[in-house]
């Protein structure tokens, strides 16, 4: 199964190292995850971001094309709540629909959830 990170699931596996071995052990390594992810999670300071980077060695960064960035438009607009999903959640969601079907690893699932329940393929949101 393909493991999709948003900015919430590279800052906790950032912080534990045993929640990534265990990732590799199970086979579901590198990760992939859409590169607006950086923009929130990352300073632009080396030295702050030394964890993630750490682990953003081993992943694999999708841009955002116009195709992702549609799909994930399609999914917002589709979700009916108070509000609207962020627009880098539902990139997140639309990238593991795009691969075939993934797990999204996020430490915020409700927004998440509600995205995935209109995706093509199997799309599961779990703690990272």
């Amino acid at each position: 199964m393909t493991v999709v990170l948003d900015a919430h699931g590279l800052t906790m596996l950032a912080k534990s190292r045993v929640r990534l071995e265990e990732l590799r052990r199970r086979g579901e390594w590198p990760a992939v995850l859409p590169a607006v992810v950086l923009t929130e999670c990352l300073t632009g300071d080396h030295r702050r971001d030394y964890h993630e980077n750490r682990v953003l060695r081993t992943c694999d960064v999708k841009p955002v094309d116009e195709p992702l960035a549609r799909s994930a438009a399609l999914l917002r607009s589709q979700v009916v709540a108070r509000r609207a999903p962020s627009a880098v959640d539902a990139i997140v969601v639309a990238l593991a629909d795009f691969v075939g079907g993934a797990t999204v690893l996020s430490s915020d699932p409700a927004d998440l959830r509600a995205l995935a329940r209109h995706t093509v393929h199997r799309v599961d949101v779990a703690p990272a």
